[in-house]
């Protein structure tokens, strides 16, 4: 099978229900923002991250790819038809499971953490702002179609874990918060 097959060579593309669209549609963008969350994590793991959050930073990206999913289909039928593509409420469970774990190693915050730190750490910041991106566009595709409810939750709860794993991976590297 070969990577190209022109079907998307005048500017349009097939979603998950055999519509197509524009690549420049609203929906598009959503899953291309949750694509790009999805490679700063990839670039997060590169720099060498421990293997707990490896292991963490990995399923959230297989999680990413259900969300993609759900927002290529207008027709919210590939979560039902394949279950590796439904995001659940124990998914966002899981989100705020490690934010609680991490955040009780984490000193409290006293002012704003300016982005940055050690490289994984600045990806992870950098990610987290990529995410916000996309809740934001997911969030203007819900007022003109139909969005699943949790995946807006999921990137609101996963933009707020990613800031707590930033600052725990500058906190394991030993590099000190510069705050604003």
């Amino acid at each position: 099978m070969k990577i190209y097959t022109r079907t998307g060579d005048k500017g349009d593309i097939g979603l998950i229900d055999g519509s197509r669209v524009g690549k420049d549609s609203l929906r598009v963008e959503c899953y291309g923002e949750v694509d790009e969350v999805n490679a700063c994590l990839g670039a997060a793991r590169s720099q060498g991250v421990d293997a707990d959050l490896d292991g963490l930073l990995a399923q959230v990206q297989r999680d990413l790819f259900a969300l993609g999913a759900q927002l290529a289909d207008p027709q919210a039928r590939v979560g039902v038809r394949k279950a590796k593509a439904a995001v659940t409420p124990a998914h966002v469970k899981r989100l705020e499971e490690a934010i609680d774990a991490r955040e009780e190693s984490l000193p409290p915050l006293k002012a704003f953490v300016l982005p940055g730190g050690s490289p994984p750490g600045a990806l992870l910041h950098f990610a987290r702002t990529v995410c916000r991106r996309a809740e934001r566009r997911v969030v203007a595709l819900a007022r003109h179609d139909e969005v699943d409810p949790l995946v807006m939750t999921y990137l609101n709860r996963l933009s707020d874990l990613l800031f707590v794993l930033a600052r725990d991976a500058n906190r394991r590297a030993g590099v000190a918060e510069d705050t604003w």
